[in-house]
């Protein structure tokens, strides 16, 4: 049974509501019931931003995740707001570029991907967040492979398509990254 709650949080900027989209639509190409829900200040670029992100097989109760099964990390300040509320079992990924954890529970599984250093080196600027998507996908498989890119594919805009090969190849960047 499919039951993912994720709760993706950064700074505004980050793309982080832009990959929870890119999760929901990948879910929904499976034909799986989805949610999005984002929440951001009202300064948008360089302020917080979250969202939460359902993925189910059964219809989903509330939009909001207050204590999520997958969380994504990308700044500092999100890493400590939220990790506390993670259920034990669950899966934390943070940007280890951006994020110093310092106190890491023994009952979630950790994963620090250098998601924006990868970024930077790979020529992929702003991208980090789609490198962790990938990293994501590689741990759960929460979507087939080619939902995923069906996913990818509708949220990228039509003007915009150009991009669509960079953020295929972040994808794959981030499934391949084994540290």
């Amino acid at each position: 049974m499919t039951d993912y709650k994720m709760l993706f949080a950064g700074f505004g900027g980050q793309g982080i509501l832009f990959v929870g989209k890119v999760a929901v639509n990948a879910g929904l190409c499976d034909g799986k019931e989805v949610s999005w829900l984002p929440s951001y200040g009202p300064e948008m670029r360089g302020g917080t931003a979250n969202c939460s992100v359902c993925i189910a097989d059964e219809p989903i109760g509330s939009p909001l995740v207050v204590n999520p099964n997958i969380f994504v990390a990308m700044n500092q300040p999100s890493y400590e707001k939220f990790i506390s509320k993670v259920t034990p079992g669950g899966l934390v990924i943070l940007d280890s570029t951006l994020i110093e954890a310092e106190h890491v529970r023994e009952d979630v599984k950790l994963i620090r991907i250098p998601a924006t250093e990868m970024a930077e080196q790979n020529d992929l600027q702003g991208l980090a967040n789609i490198i962790i998507l990938g990293k994501l996908y590689a741990e759960t498989n929460f979507c087939s492979e080619e939902s995923l890119q069906e996913g990818l594919k509708h949220c990228v805009p039509a003007k915009k398509q150009h991009l669509l090969a960079p953020n295929q190849k972040a994808i794959e960047l981030g499934r391949a990254f084994a540290g």
